[in-house]
């Protein structure tokens, strides 16, 4: 037991703690540099699906879309 519990503690495989929180503190500040790109991708995004709703909607209320 006591040699089970060592060889655990002493295993250096994964992620440590210190790597994920420097991949976090990397991501965050890439957000916060790219926000206002990012903000104008996803306002792009969500414009042309809704454009692309009106116009299916408006095919099917004028029936073209049979």
């Amino acid at each position: 037991m006591k040699d089970c519990l060592q060889e655990f503690w002493e295993e250096e495989s994964g992620i440590g703690v210190v790597e994920l929180i420097l991949i976090l503190v990397i991501l965050i500040m890439l957000v916060v540099i790219f926000r206002t790109q990012i903000t104008a991708i996803i306002n792009n995004a969500f414009t042309q699906i809704n454009g692309g709703a009106g116009k299916i909607n408006s095919e099917i209320t004028l029936g073209k879309g049979k």
